[in-house]
């Protein structure tokens, strides 16, 4: 089966930090999207971010250099980045452009026949749409979420949910004291 893993990057470094794991640039995404591949061959795996904006401040240049560092560590590991934007309100950033960018890639790979499979790493209900679309073209919907927060209504979308614990997502962490997850070339 081919396999397309879409991961919602801000949604996944929220939980993440709630699992006291939230340290990207430790992350294995290889390991960890040939992990949720299994068996499939994968045939593409794209994180969505909102784009860091530098305006002087000491704050946005630091998420601005770490971003950077997760977007070159992304391309390293093959996985390909779409960047949203991030509009700031009240001194609070909003992401904007990336549930829709996830939404039309995952269309497009159901519309183009580019899969079968489509792995959502995402607990966003925006999706809920082209979900059901990809599902009517009989695309194989998997809801990836996490065990200690995760998405009833994604469940629901979706064909199969995984519900993946802090000890299963702890195993990508580079430099843990356990081996890590075996890399599946393909």
């Amino acid at each position: 089966m081919r396999s397309l893993i879409i991961i919602d990057g801000s949604n996944f470094y929220f939980k993440l930090k709630s699992l006291e794991l939230n340290q990207l640039l430790k992350f294995d995404f290889r390991a960890f999207t040939n992990y949720l591949a299994a068996t499939d061959k994968l045939v593409e795996t794209c994180y969505y971010v909102g784009r860091i904006r530098q305006d002087g401040s000491v704050k946005t240049q630091k998420l601005f250099t770490s971003q950077q560092k997760l977007l070159a560590a992304l391309k390293k590991s093959e996985i390909r980045y779409s960047l949203g934007y991030l509009l700031k309100n009240n001194d609070r950033y909003h992401e904007k452009g990336v549930d829709v960018q996830m939404a039309v890639d995952i269309l497009v790979a159901a519309y183009e026949n580019r899969c079968d499979k489509i792995i959502i790493v995402s607990s966003d209900t925006d999706l809920a749409p082209a979900i059901r679309k990809a599902r009517e073209k009989k695309k194989f919907v998997e809801y990836i979420g996490f065990s200690h927060q995760p998405s009833v209504a994604m469940v629901s979308f979706c064909s199969s949910s995984r519900l993946i614990t802090k000890t299963e997502i702890n195993k990508f962490t580079l430099g843990n004291s356990e081996e890590p997850a075996t890399v599946k070339e393909g």
